[in-house]
């Protein structure tokens, strides 16, 4: 089938097809006498085990070095299963980092609600500027540092 068609089907551009070819998790197909990419019917299945496995955390550089692996005959399964629990160890920490920002978001929405409702009308309440003292108190650079890794 043509990259139209496997795009279509699979859901993804023909942009990520050839994407998916550059970086070795699908291979590269051969090619019609017009030059046209002719992919093999299991292709659409690869396209989407990768896009699962996207989904839930996977790299494409971790999906290249098992998918090669696969392709030459070896049994990844157990580094897929190290993988995979390495980002779930990962995804744990940062509900934790999310459960401490909430509380201090939390307590800093209080807090300002005390500030609003204790400044006269039309007088600044410096909300932004109370920050420093409570984030300093409960020192989130750690945190935000975690969350920002985690969406990279």
């Amino acid at each position: 089938m043509q990259s139209g068609e496997l795009s279509r089907l699979a859901g993804v551009s023909s942009d990520t097809l050839r994407h998916y070819e550059r970086l070795g998790v699908l291979p590269k197909p051969p090619r019609t006498n017009g030059g046209y990419r002719d992919y093999p019917a299991s292709s659409l299945d690869r396209v989407r085990l990768i896009q699962s496995a996207l989904r839930v955390g996977f790299s494409l550089q971790e999906l290249a070095t098992i998918l090669k692996m696969r392709d030459r005959g070896e049994v990844p399964c157990h580094r897929v299963r190290a993988i995979a629990g390495h980002k779930l160890e990962e995804v744990k920490q940062q509900i934790k980092d999310l459960l401490a920002m909430r509380g201090q978001l939390e307590r800093i929405v209080k807090d300002w609600d005390a500030r609003l409702a204790r400044t006269s009308k039309g007088k600044p309440a410096l909300l932004l500027e109370s920050l420093s003292k409570d984030v300093i108190r409960s020192n989130p650079t750690r945190l935000t540092e975690k969350l920002k890794r985690g969406r990279q």
